[in-house]
């Protein structure tokens, strides 16, 4: 023992000496303060075997915080002879991590060292500043680490990952985080709508037994820490399944599907995201029975990140899932009809009915219609108006936690006007960067404005608020309507303008009224006509809010 650590222990308590022992035997050099991990940022080390390994080789990497908990993560495999392990603190101070691979391969295993995590040095990043999400106490949004409530106004761009450039992808998320988008939903390997990357790779080969291919990945770092930089959510679709099995993840046989869905956790569960573990599947039946296998599979530890699923067009998974302790958000797709029967379905249908349903959880439509997009009854495109018309009614159906917002153009990532792969029912698809501009987006940051304005948190459905539902003639004309609790909160959305009758014991008198214009984002004052009644400014969509006066 060195003169120095004799010298220590007269002063040193016995875990303090234990604790600088190990780190000088260790042989680890914590990083400098100038290199430290920022705080809910991600710490990542590379490994590199001494020998060739098999790319299967399992590889795990237990962390001790601080304060002496541990966490244990998966290291993924990165190409040739290297394996990497990423990894988001929660705690400031010093952090040691030791490797074990299986089998033991010298250079990834019994690896050990240790890192220092200080306050990240970027407030504006939401992620940085207020950390990690997670559903909210009483289950019904997403909140971040500190309890600060997190809007989800997420955008599709299914492609966009896999065919855009950095430059392009850049652009986009400029324009979306200025029009107040919070995520983005992407997929992350080959699918129906893309048969691999712009630059012909794809993420794994084979079927029974896959081979991953790291390369493939390159672009998907890129795309995902660009998400997170530009202070955006990444929402990436882990496997989807609609279409032939040869390309698509979901297709593969369930043991194949868990090692790819877990190779995607470990690469990118250190980065902000809402995992979507399956996309646009049926999960009722013999389809959906194996998806609760896989996911207690896939999110076998506790993880930071939610985690949901995305169904099919008007389908409701709950019952089958109620139990599932993995899954956190029930999101949903009221896809892209326009008849009364899905206008009423998105109105009255599960999401209504059945949103209070225990355990609680976050109910969100993550694919109402996209704009541009063809209808399937009418076959004309999707106007604003009608992307406008299906996200309220979403925020109002359930208690609100968000939606997303989707442009014909760029979930299928054009650069021309195309029909999207596989999708000639769509429309032909305008490219991205005209799609980019639409009316509609515009208006999502309208929605935005007024939603993060008040406690949005605190509104639940209040069907009763309204003394006469004209929607119950016309789904077309049905009104929403959700309240706070405690009854200083109240909002309405009136598709057609017109007059509302309410029944004012279910409004608190002193709370002021005002028309909100959800297509130029402005207020003006709201007065009744007479008790309880209110006329909307003209025959367009209006929102009427109630709020205690400032």
């Amino acid at each position: 023992m060195s003169h120095k650590i004799v010298f220590l222990r007269l002063f040193l308590s016995p875990l303090a000496l234990f604790t600088l022992v190990w780190l000088v035997l260790a042989g680890c050099n914590t990083q400098p303060d100038g290199d430290a991990v920022a705080l809910w940022g991600r710490w990542e080390q590379a490994l590199v075997a001494e020998e060739t390994a098999d790319p299967k080789t399992s590889v795990t990497v237990e962390l001790t915080s601080p304060d002496g908990d541990t966490r244990t993560v998966d290291a993924f495999w990165d190409g040739d002879t290297t394996w990497k392990v990423r990894f988001m603190p929660d705690h400031e101070g010093t952090w040691r991590y030791r490797t074990a691979s299986e089998p033991a391969v010298a250079g990834l295993h019994d690896v050990q060292g240790a890192f220092e995590v200080r306050p990240s040095q970027e407030p504006a990043n939401p992620f940085l500043r207020h950390g990690a999400l997670r559903v909210s106490e009483n289950g019904r949004h997403l909140v971040h680490a500190d309890g600060t409530p997190f809007f989800w106004l997420g955008d599709t761009a299914w492609n966009g990952a896999l065919r855009s450039t950095a430059e392009d992808w850049q652009t986009y998320l400029n324009d979306r985080r200025e029009k107040h988008f919070t995520g983005i939903q992407f997929v992350t390997t080959q699918w129906r709508a893309a048969y691999g990357s712009a630059d012909s790779l794809v993420a794994y080969t084979g079927f029974d037994d896959i081979e991953i291919n790291p390369a493939f990945f390159k672009r998907i770092d890129e795309r995902i820490d660009a998400i997170n930089d530009a202070g955006l959510l990444a929402a990436p679709v882990l496997l989807w399944t609609l279409g032939e099995p040869d390309q698509n993840p979901g297709k593969l046989p369930e043991d194949q599907a868990i090692r790819l869905a877990r190779y995607l956790v470990a690469r990118y569960g250190a980065h902000h995201v809402m995992w979507i573990l399956a996309g646009d599947e049926n999960y009722s039946g013999e389809t959906g029975a194996r998806w609760p296998r896989i996911g207690r599979a896939v999110f076998d530890t506790p993880h930071h990140a939610p985690v949901t699923l995305h169904p099919q067009g008007m389908q409701w998974h709950f019952d089958e899932f109620a139990d599932e302790d993995w899954l956190d958000v029930i999101i949903y797709q009221s896809g892209h009809g326009d008849d009364a029967a899905t206008l009423a379905w998105m109105q009255t249908g599960p999401p209504a009915q059945k949103w209070n349903q225990e355990p609680a959880r976050p109910v969100i439509n993550s694919e109402p219609p996209y704009e541009d997009h063809v209808a399937y009854q009418s076959r004309q495109p999707h106007t604003a108006y009608n992307v406008r018309r299906a996200v309220y009614w979403s925020l109002l159906n359930a208690p609100t936690a968000g939606v997303t917002y989707g442009a014909h153009g760029i979930w299928s990532w054009e650069s021309e006007p195309a029909m999207p792969l596989n999708h000639p029912g769509a429309g032909l698809a305008r490219p991205w960067s005209e799609a980019m501009n639409f009316e509609g987006s515009t208006h999502m940051k309208h929605a935005a404005e007024l939603f993060t304005s008040i406690d949005w948190w605190t509104l639940e459905p209040a069907p009763d608020l309204i003394a006469h539902q004209p929607g119950t003639d016309d789904p077309a004309a049905f009104i929403g309507a959700a309240r706070s609790s405690s009854g200083d909160l109240a909002i309405l959305y009136l598709p057609v303008g017109g007059e509302v009758l309410l029944n004012t014991d279910r409004i608190d008198p002193g709370l002021e009224a005002s028309w909100f214009d959800p297509r130029e984002g402005t207020y003006t004052a709201a007065e009744p006509s007479s008790t309880g009644v209110y006329t909307a400014p003209d025959s367009q969509d209006w929102v009427l809010l109630f709020k205690n006066r400032n």
